[in-house]
């Protein structure tokens, strides 16, 4: 089995009241087990969208999932990949990929949306050398 390393790019955007930041450092993972990556929020907002997007190598980001917090708790996106889901609360979001692959080697970029702005921060997942 290979190792695979997660680590979180600390990088806090604070705009319009608006701060998000991963809350995971380095993480290490073997292929088959769960990683789970993590972002705080805090906005005074109650319209609360929370987004995660994948970035391979040299490629544009893509689209991953939605949730729905605070006022907009239960609304959802379910991806294709039904390995890859997500949970959100009042001030935080977490992305859960199961049976981690080096396939899963990207990355991650959580985006929090309160009307009408955009504030996202991003995790890298790896393959330890």
């Amino acid at each position: 089995l290979q190792d695979v390393i997660l680590w979180t790019v600390l990088n806090k955007i604070q705009q319009f009241k608006l701060l998000l930041s991963p809350v995971n450092e380095d993480m290490i993972k073997r292929e088959g087990e769960s990683v789970t990556m993590s972002c705080s929020y805090d906005t005074r907002s109650n319209d609360v969208y929370l987004y995660w997007y994948r970035q391979y190598l040299n490629r544009e980001p893509e689209y991953l999932l939605y949730e729905g917090a605070r006022s907009n708790s239960g609304d959802k996106d379910t991806p294709d990949d039904d390995r890859i889901q997500s949970t959100a609360s009042q001030s935080s979001t977490e992305l859960i990929i199961t049976d981690v692959t080096l396939s899963d080697s990207a990355l991650y970029y959580c985006a929090l949306r309160v009307a009408p702005t955009v504030t996202e921060t991003h995790s890298a997942l790896t393959q330890k050398p």
